[in-house]
C-alpha cells in the first residue's frame, strides 16, 4: 500500500486565474475564499481569480493567495478522492507553503494560519523595501560551483545561498548588486540563471526585521501538535510541539531552504505517492530531479 504524502507550494507559484475553477465546482472551496476576504480586508478571490498580476504578485497578497488556494485545492480533493486525503501520512510545504502543511496538519486554524500569513507578508515585504535586494536560481551548476559562484559574487555585495531546491538549481539570495554580478558568474560557469520576480532577499539575514513582527503574530494564536508529521524547510527534520513549531517558522525567514533534504527525508520515511497540493507544477519538476521513479501528481485547476 502506497504512502502518501503532500507537497504544498511556496511563493512564485501564484498566477491570475488559480483556483477559479476549484471555486466555481466545490462550494467548501469558494467559502474558504469568502472567510479570508473577511479576514483579510479585501476581496482575495477577485485578485486570485482576475488579477492584475502587479497585485497578486506582491509579497503582501501573494502569500495569502496561495495559502487560501492551496487549501482550496485540498478542498476539491477531499471531495474527489477522500481516501487521499484521510490517507495522507506526511507532509511539508516550500517557504510559505509550510504553513499551509501546518494547517492542513492541524497544527494552526485555517483563520490563524491566514492572519500569521498576512503579517508574514506584510514584514517581509517592508523588510525587502528597507534592503533593495533580489534572489537569483543558479541552474545546471554542482553545489562547488554555486559556492564559488556565491565566493566570487561576495565582493559586490552581500550574497547567501537561500534555497537548495534540487540537483542543479540552487537559489542565491542578497543585494541586487551582488545577485546581478552572480547571474553573469553562473553563465560563465556554464550554466543558467534566472532572476526570481519577488520582493527581496527572502531566507537570508537580510530577512531579519521581519522575524520580531512574526514572533508577535505567531504568540498570538493557537498552535497544536500536527496530527501527522510535517518535515521543517529550516533542518529537513520532523516538527515535534508547539513551542518548536513557533521557533522554526521565525528561523525559517532568515534562513535557507532545504527542499531537497525535506523530501530526501519524506522518502526515507517511506513516502512513495506525492499529491503536489495548490497552484503550478514546480514541486512535481523539482521532485523529477530529486527522484524520477517517484509518482508525483498535481491537484490544481492549470
Amino acid at each position: 500500500m502506497a504512502k502518501i504524502a503532500f507537497l504544498f507550494p511556496g511563493q512564485g507559484a501564484q498566477h491570475i486565474g488559480m483556483g477559479k475553477v476549484i471555486a466555481s465546482r466545490f462550494p467548501a472551496a469558494r467559502q474558504l475564499y469568502d472567510r479570508a476576504s473577511e479576514i483579510l480586508g479585501f476581496d482575495l478571490a477577485s485578485v486570485c481569480f482576475d488579477g492584475p498580476a502587479e497585485r497578486l504578485d506582491t509579497t503582501i497578497v501573494s502569500q495569502p493567495a496561495l495559502f487560501v488556494s492551496s487549501l482550496a485545492a485540498l478542498e476539491m480533493l477531499r471531495a474527489e478522492k477522500p481516501e487521499v486525503v484521510d490517507g495522507c501520512a506526511m507532509a511539508a510545504g516550500l517557504s510559505l507553503g509550510e504553513y499551509t502543511a501546518l494547517v492542513f496538519a492541524g497544527a494552526m486554524s485555517f483563520e490563524d494560519g491566514l492572519r500569521v500569513v498576512q503579517r508574514r507578508g506584510e514584514a517581509m515585504q517592508q523588510a525587502a523595501d528597507a534592503n533593495p535586494s533580489s534572489m537569483v536560481s543558479a541552474l545546471l551548476l554542482n553545489p562547488e560551483q554555486v559556492a564559488k559562484v556565491r565566493d566570487d559574487a561576495a565582493s559586490a555585495g552581500q550574497i547567501w545561498v537561500a534555497n537548495y531546491l534540487c540537483p542543479g538549481n540552487t537559489v542565491l539570495s542578497g543585494d541586487k548588486p551582488a545577485c546581478a554580478r552572480a547571474a553573469e558568474l553562473i553563465e560563465q560557469a556554464g550554466g543558467s540563471a534566472r532572476v526570481l520576480t519577488v520582493a527581496g532577499a527572502f531566507h537570508t539575514p537580510l530577512m531579519a526585521s521581519a522575524c520580531g513582527q512574526l514572533e508577535e503574530a505567531l504568540r498570538t494564536v493557537s498552535i497544536q501538535s500536527p496530527r501527522i508529521p510535517v518535515i521543517s524547510n529550516v533542518d529537513a527534520k520532523l516538527h515535534d510541539g508547539p513551542e518548536r513549531i513557533r521557533e522554526i517558522l521565525i528561523r525559517q525567514v532568515t534562513q535557507p531552504v532545504l527542499w531537497e533534504e525535506c523530501v530526501r527525508t519524506l522518502l526515507s520515511q517511506g513516502c512513495d505517492q506525492f499529491y503536489e497540493v495548490g497552484p503550478g507544477k514546480v514541486l512535481k519538476s523539482l521532485m523529477k530531479r530529486i527522484d524520477r521513479k517517484v509518482d508525483c501528481q498535481t491537484v490544481n485547476d492549470d
